[in-house]
């Protein structure tokens, strides 16, 4: 039997593909035009931009006349030197070692600080102190508790160390809090209502959910201290920094320009690894 004409439109609609009411939301939020809120905004936000380039005196002439003594100084590093490779060798060697326990010692002791700065676990009597603790240390940067732990336990890689375990407590801990702030909280719910204790909440309802991240961000806090233990041995905390100094000042650019690749090769490779780890649990 033959489709009559009023059937065909009805039978070409049936055949045609329906939207997802959700994907049809999405598709339709991206070209509402935009906000009164929003036009305002823009405004604020460029004036706050210039006012900040005047403050901090960004001069692009300036700019561009430096890039002439930018340019000597990258040619004054080739060739490198790798005369003393060996040094070179073993003190990014204690570097990796410094960021290793670093990350561990740092690690641990974020965790402790987020089970009590996460707003769906912690108690209100724990939950501010924590966060005011985390605020404190992140205030400061980690070249400042260098300095204290280097003038209290002497120049090496101990003080660098100890540097890096209580700087990673105000960065990283914040993130592992914000990490378990943002778990499903229907099982916690149902735990909770069938009189889960606090610790089989956490055990059993955050941490699984949670994980991935915490893992992520631990092999992001180990990248920042390989880099960072770089820069803590210019005061004397261990490291390849010390090496590097000394160099910069002594105008020894080849044995600079050795360290520097070293350096970047290192940091490219854990980068690498830790991206195929991220991939693995993601």
């Amino acid at each position: 039997m033959s489709t009559t004409a009023p059937d065909r439109p009805r039978a070409a609609a049936s055949l045609s593909p329906t939207l997802d009411p959700r994907e049809r939301a999405r598709l339709e939020r991206s070209i509402v035009m935009p906000r009164a809120r929003t036009l305002i905004t823009i405004p604020l936000v460029v004036v706050a931009l210039f006012w900040s380039f005047a403050g901090a005196e960004f001069d692009f002439l300036k700019l561009g006349e430096g890039t002439v003594n930018m340019g000597d100084f990258l040619a004054r590093l080739f060739p490198p030197t790798w005369d003393k490779f060996g040094t070179i060798a073993a003190l990014l060697i204690e570097t990796l070692q410094m960021a290793i326990v670093g990350t561990v010692l740092g690690t641990v002791l974020s965790l402790v600080m987020a089970f009590g700065a996460a707003s769906n676990i912690a108690p209100r009597w724990l939950y501010y102190p924590c966060r005011w603790l985390m605020n404190v240390i992140r205030s400061l940067p980690e070249l400042v508790f260098a300095l204290m732990f280097v003038s209290a336990v002497g120049l090496g890689p101990f003080a660098g160390i100890l540097a890096m375990t209580v700087g990673s407590v105000g960065s990283i801990g914040k993130v592992f809090a914000e990490a378990m702030e943002s778990v499903d909280e229907s099982p916690i719910i149902a735990m909770r209502a069938v009189g889960a204790s606090r610790r089989q909440v956490v055990q059993y309802g955050v941490l699984p959910q949670a994980a991935p991240l915490l893992v992520s961000y631990t092999l992001l806090l180990f990248e920042g201290n390989v880099r960072g233990a770089t820069i803590l041995g210019m005061v004397g905390a261990g490291g390849i920094g010390l090496e590097l100094t000394t160099a910069m000042r002594m105008y020894d650019y080849g044995h600079l320009s050795a360290i520097v690749i070293c350096i970047i090769v290192l940091v490219t490779v854990i980068d690498q690894v830790s991206a195929l780890i991220r991939r693995k649990i993601t």
